[in-house]
């Protein structure tokens, strides 16, 4: 090449350079201008995720969250409780369900962290209102088909196995299922991907590394889910006040191992929760291992175990079952029945054994009993109540922890501390628990460093907005407690269990009277009924006075044409009460009936 052509060569490329240069300058000086950003550089601000607490917060049980994202919304776990000793009457109590039905078409699913009772209770009624998709384990399917075929509701429902480590999407969210261990089998947590961020929801766990069945607890998917990014983390908080590592379940077998040959010549007997799966293989494997058949007592134990059979997850040598009706045939030392009732429940199979109740079983002197569970918070009474009547019809009772029959399904205060360093989540909110639970878990929180302004101690009722520069409660939606007596859901509220209590503590009298219809004078009575308030025989005179005071106040009213039969029962209760607390210091529930002829 010619020195004249390299000559326009160079020249061409140094315009060109110039040339470009000169664009790129314009750009960065338009980028520069104020009030304008380049495309790329703007920022899409996040939709909020919010949490709504129906149940599980200050309290033990009736686990319930629901969680919303943009215009979807799904439903975590829906649990009932066990009634409290003053809710007379009481069958069970169930979450407040007005706020689901109110948003029933934004509601994209109901997804289970494992098969309980306070996880799963919940859900027949629920599903006797709205019909919603509903995700779970194996498992914790099973039971719940097993309840809905209980209600009838089978055939409309719509459920859906998703299996450990599996995906689903319900509407924006996407749940991932993680594999976590707890004392029954095919428990998981999720992880809730959400265009706001992700939530971590723990539901009941605890870090065991020899479990009885299945695998360990999925560490490694929370600190992927961690890697990614969290926004906050919803972790259980039962045992957020107990110090350490909860037990591993290999304690209970050696302990009940021990046992077994402790009772060599006694009839076995062991008491645990229908649900805990776990335990029950461990007392079929020292049954097997001593030569004793196993007989299951109880309605929810038996049911449980069918599923649980059904599905692989309890492994029953041959031959080793036995029908109830069966332990007659067998010596005492060739048997193990497992039974309901560790918590002392009035209508479980070993509180009717312990009263004489029960139908096929009677206790006494050659029998070992196990009670493997320790008693839920306010059920310590009644278990011990089961106890002394045991022991005074000579049976040998081990309980609570005498001999390490039972171990925890929740997580200690060091598996909580580990769970967040995998999740380190941005906010976090403690749910499952009392008040102290709760409380606990949040210092747990700040211990680790977690800033205080980040952290939530809710309550249920209480809606938490989480976004990326903020975490505030901003409403409530309806919830409380709905009580189940009978076939009646919701009927029995606050001022009949009140009247319940009223007429438990004093009893109640009735006062029957006939008036004229045309002057309001007593044509028959006033007649005095009397229940549960003093024995009639001994306090005829008190009776006397009341009936007395009664046609004296009826008379009056006549007397004086006051003829609105609301005034005059007012003033039968008040007089009458009067009488009746000054001669006794009680305050019965007073009744008048009146009529006119």
């Amino acid at each position: 090449m010619s020195t004249n052509n390299r000559t326009k060569n160079l020249k061409l490329k140094q315009s060109r350079y110039s040339k470009n240069k000169k664009h790129q300058e314009g750009s960065r000086s338009s980028q520069s201008k104020p009030g304008k950003k380049p495309q790329a550089m703007q920022l899409v601000k996040k939709p909020p995720v919010r949490v709504s607490f129906l149940g599980g917060l200050n309290e033990i049980g009736k686990n319930i969250t629901v969680i919303e994202c943009e215009n979807d919304m799904i439903i975590v776990d829906c649990g009932m409780a066990f009634p409290d000793g003053d809710m007379l009457g009481v069958d069970l109590v169930i979450p407040d369900f007005t706020y689901i039905e109110q948003n029933v078409d934004r509601v994209r699913g109901i997804v289970l962290t494992h098969g309980h009772e306070d996880h799963i209770g919940g859900l027949p009624f629920l599903l006797a209102k709205i019909n919603v998709p509903i995700y779970g384990t194996p498992l914790t399917l099973g039971l719940v088909e097993n309840k809905l075929r209980e209600h009838s509701l089978i055939n409309q429902a719509n459920l859906n196995v998703v299996n450990s480590g599996g995906t689903i999407t319900l509407g924006c969210m996407e749940i991932k299922f993680i594999h976590v261990n707890h004392s029954i089998p095919d428990s998981v947590a999720f992880a809730i991907k959400t265009p706001g961020g992700t939530l971590v929801h723990t539901g009941d766990f605890k870090i065991d590394c020899t479990p009885i069945s299945g695998d360990t607890i999925d560490l490694s998917s929370f600190a992927r889910v961690g890697d990614d990014g969290v926004l906050a983390l919803l972790a259980e908080s039962t045992n957020a006040q107990r110090a350490g590592y909860t037990r591993t379940e290999q304690m209970v077998s050696e302990s009940l191992d021990n046992l077994f040959k402790k009772a060599e010549k006694y009839r076995i007997i062991i008491a645990t929760f229908a649900s805990n799966v776990n335990r029950v293989q461990q007392i079929i494997n020292c049954a097997e291992k001593y030569g004793r058949k196993v007989a299951f007592s109880g309605r929810s134990m038996v049911n449980y175990m069918e599923v649980a059979v059904k599905l692989g997850y309890l492994k029953m040598p041959a031959n080793i079952l036995i029908d109830i009706d069966s332990l007659k045939k067998y010596l005492p030392e060739q048997v193990v029945l497992v039974t309901t009732g560790s918590q002392g429940e009035p209508m479980s199979a070993l509180s009717r054994m312990a009263y004489s109740d029960h139908r096929k079983v009677m206790v006494g002197e050659g029998d070992f009993i196990i009670i493997s569970a320790n008693p839920i918070p306010g059920n310590e009474k009644t278990v011990g109540n089961v106890v002394d009547e045991l022991l005074k019809r000579g049976c040998k009772v081990i309980y609570e922890s005498m001999y390490d029959v039972h171990v925890s399904g929740h997580a200690c205060q060091e598996e909580l501390k580990l769970m967040h360093r995998l999740v380190r989540p941005k906010y976090f909110i403690p749910v499952h628990g009392e008040q102290k639970h709760l409380r606990k878990h949040a210092e747990l929180a700040e211990f680790l460093g977690m800033d205080k302004k980040n952290i939530c101690i809710a309550d249920n009722g209480k809606t938490v907005e989480i976004c990326d520069d903020h975490m505030k409660v901003v409403g409530s939606v309806p919830a409380g407690k709905v009580f189940v007596d009978g076939l009646g859901v919701g009927d029995v509220g606050s001022i009949v269990l009140r009247d319940r209590k009223h007429l438990g503590q004093d009893g109640l009298i009735i006062i029957v009277a006939s008036l004229d219809v045309y002057d309001g004078h007593v044509i028959s009575g006033p007649d005095i009924v009397s229940r549960g308030f003093v024995y009639v025989r001994e306090s005829e005179s008190l009776l006397d006075e009341v009936r007395k005071l009664a046609l004296g106040i009826l008379e009056d009213c006549a007397e004086k044409n006051v003829h609105e039969w609301g005034v005059i029962k007012n003033r039968l209760r008040e007089e009458i009460a009067k009488l009746i607390s000054q001669r006794t210091r009680r305050t019965p529930m007073i009744l008048p009936i009146l009529q006119e002829v």
